[in-house]
């Protein structure tokens, strides 16, 4: 191996439970208006064709339980409360039959938006990537394996902040499901172990400020938590 001008980054892991060893996320894709009441209070029709994808780096990935400065170049900080999809073994061209199977676990998590640089994208139709991907914009807990959580059907997905709740729905209400997700999704990446998929977001997102503290979970996961900070 070559040597390195600088240190490399460190590669994020996600917890599993029950094991000593944990994932390392390698790319992590992001579904967007999953849900069709999110899709209509954000302005938009619900698209049932197809899903539409955006990607987050994973150097942007931080754990449950981390405590976070309000981010730079925003005035208008929104939680996503979301199912992550972790994949364990290669899948390319899958049907949805078979897309189940390369599945190694789930977990809960939290896709952090600049609203406002979003809305600023989506009026001059460029790309999202100020608004999604930036420092801890991604946040994961602990992962279940898939054999012990089961299929994602009718499970509650829900968020509070400071103990008021703002997101309450249901994983039944995905538009996309998730083998429909992963199958389509292989159409276009050779996903492989250590592929995150986080499948959109339900209705209620709202502007969070320091201090907010943000409790979610989805029945049958470990819950997820964020605390705020003053920006630095």
């Amino acid at each position: 191996m070559s040597d390195l001008l600088f240190s490399a980054p460190s590669v994020h892991t996600i917890a599993v439970e029950g094991e000593s060893a944990e994932f390392p996320v390698h790319r992590i894709f992001c579904v967007g208006r999953n849900y069709a009441a999110h899709a209509a209070e954000m302005g938009n029709v619900p698209d049932y064709e197809a899903p539409f994808y955006f990607t987050k780096s994973p150097a942007h990935a931080v754990s449950s339980g981390a405590v976070i400065p309000y981010p730079p170049g925003t005035q208008n900080y929104h939680h996503e409360m979301e199912l992550a999809v972790l994949i364990g073994t290669p899948a390319f061209r899958v049907s949805e039959a078979e897309a189940l199977d390369a599945v190694y676990g789930y977990c809960c998590a939290l896709d952090m938006t600049r609203r406002d640089l979003q809305n600023d994208s989506k009026a001059e139709r460029r790309p999202w990537d100020m608004a999604k991907d930036f420092e801890a914009s991604a946040v994961f807990a602990q992962a279940r394996k898939a054999a012990d959580f089961g299929a994602a059907k009718e499970q509650r997905i829900h968020l509070e902040v400071n103990g008021k709740t703002r997101q309450d729905a249901s994983l039944a209400e995905l538009i996309h499901s998730v083998p429909a997700m992963i199958a389509d999704l292989s159409k276009y990446y050779h996903l492989g172990a250590g592929d995150v998929i986080m499948t959109g977001t339900p209705a209620g997102v709202g502007p969070v400020v320091a201090g907010d503290v943000l409790r979610g979970g989805i029945e049958g996961l470990a819950p997820i938590e964020l605390t705020l900070m003053d920006a630095e």
